[in-house]
């Protein structure tokens, strides 16, 4: 590693090597020549005069990129392609002049983005169904342990740890569904020319329409792609690239919301994210166990939620048939977004695989609140036994006011039930009323509908994505 100068964290620190090296130099110019061998037997199958020797010569250098050379002539003349073009005629002399024939730049380099997005997602979509499938297993076993439930982050009615768990869950589901949708429907670009027209190929083949309109889909199903966009400029349209990071985007958020809620849970005591023996909390606080992989889901999460705003800009600004201030832009938002999402759902994955629940703590908080919320059953059970429903509210309000100013002001536990039993108005003993202090009671339908989401949601997800499922998630630092 060089020490001397800038390195990106994301590679350093967060992204796995399996989408590094989809964002790789070998991956890329591994790609260019995959295209410019499809192109050439393209051309060769409706007639141009290409020999299959020239395209064993290339595919025999296919995979092995003479970066040195490739280098040295970019220099030269401040081209990539034109370089690569170059380099590859070196290795293949037989070759060297059917290289790139009647294709503009983007042919390599548009197509090369689309198939390494195409990648990119398929792998994000792998981790992502994976994280689906360690935060299912989590609300399964956690289904039915009641919890407090918060609206403003204030005391509201009960809930169950797996349903809370359920709600991180459905918004992954969204975004998986999104993913799904983008990827499906990407396309290559083909090989549309300076602007878009296929003029070059229409001096290539003679003006034959029938031979021109079969290039694409040929270029297409070598590649691995079922079509090519129809129209285009010189290169394909930038929205494209909008809705691949507006997917990421989409993950980011989920992550980050469950990354919050985690971190909540963590202050509370309830819910710890895996804190491993060595680590370390505080550097001044050797009692703090800070959760750190949840700040840096949320940290990353952040930088890819900015970071769609260059795709949307950059589509919005393309001049015509084509502008080249999309190019730097896209060398960085695209990778790096890409980078930067690989490595939240692996602390995703890591994290909900090491999540920790503290029964016990969760009690505890439940039970201090409970009788506030236990209230509207005591009522209507007083008025069952003939009190008056208004007179019974207010009586309610006032001894709640003062059992929570008791706690508030004395820091002495909640004694509700017992002002209630004191009270002639309600006809309830205290022994009565602590019978009405199961949890289980006031979290509604928290538990069936979390075994009929996971049921009827989840796990046809999860069975349509089996052979995805498996893996688990190492973390760098």
């Amino acid at each position: 590693m060089s020490t001397d100068r800038y390195q990106s964290p994301l590679s350093e620190r967060y992204a796995s090597k399996e989408m590094q090296y989809i964002f790789s130099p070998d991956m890329k110019f591994r790609t260019w020549r995959k295209l410019w061998i499809a192109l050439a037997e393209t051309e060769k199958e409706l007639g141009l005069a290409i020999t299959q020797e020239q395209i064993d010569e290339l595919k025999a250098f296919a995979d092995d990129i003479n970066y040195e050379v490739a280098k040295a002539r970019e220099k030269e003349v401040r081209h990539d392609v034109m370089s690569h073009v170059y380099a590859y005629g070196v290795q293949c002399p037989k070759a060297k002049g059917i290289i790139h024939l009647g294709a503009t730049s983007c042919y390599v380099g548009d197509n090369t983005d689309i198939i390494v997005m195409a990648e990119a997602l398929k792998l994000v979509k792998k981790k992502l169904v994976n994280v689906i499938k360690e935060l299912a297993d989590f609300a399964q076993e956690y289904k039915a342990q009641p919890t407090l439930a918060f609206t403003h982050f204030q005391p509201a009615q009960p809930t169950t740890v797996g349903k809370r768990a359920a709600l991180w869950l459905q918004e992954f589901c969204l975004d998986l569904e999104d993913l799904d949708y983008v990827l499906s429907g990407l396309k290559l670009l083909g090989s549309k020319g300076t602007t878009g027209t296929q003029a070059s190929f229409l001096e290539l083949f003679d003006g034959n329409q029938e031979k021109i309109d079969k290039i694409d889909p040929m270029i297409a199903e070598k590649m691995g792609f079922a079509q090519c966009y129809p129209v285009s400029g010189q290169t394909y349209s930038r929205k494209v690239d909008t809705r691949v990071v507006n997917v990421l985007a989409g993950i980011a958020a989920s992550a980050h919301k469950m990354s919050n809620d985690i971190r909540l849970l963590q202050h509370l005591k309830e819910v710890e994210e895996p804190f491993e023996k060595g680590q370390i909390g505080s550097s001044a606080m050797a009692y703090k166990r800070n959760p750190m992989r949840s700040e840096r889901i949320a940290s990353l999460a952040r930088y890819v939620m900015v970071d769609a705003l260059n795709p949307a800009i950059t589509s919005a600004t393309q001049w015509f048939e084509r502008t080249l201030d999309d190019s730097a832009n896209k060398r960085l938002s695209i990778p790096e977004a890409f980078l930067a999402i690989d490595g939240i759902l692996d602390l995703s994955l890591n994290v909900v695989d090491g999540l920790v629940v503290y029964p016990k703590v969760i009690e505890k908080r439940l039970m201090s609140e409970l009788p506030f919320m236990a209230t509207e059953n005591i009522m209507m059970d007083a008025v069952k036994a003939g009190g008056d429903r208004q007179e019974l509210h207010e009586r309610i309000r006032t001894l709640s006011m003062e059992a929570g100013k008791r706690v508030k002001l004395e820091g002495k536990e909640n004694n509700l039930l017992e002002l209630i039993a004191e009270d002639s108005a309600f006809p309830m003993s205290l022994e009565e009323l602590q019978k009405t202090m199961d949890p289980s009671l006031y979290v509604g339908r928290s538990r069936e509908q979390v075994e009929t989401f996971l049921s009827q949601v989840i796990n046809p997800v999860l069975e349509a994505n089996k052979e995805l499922l498996g893996m688990t998630a190492e973390i760098n630092v």
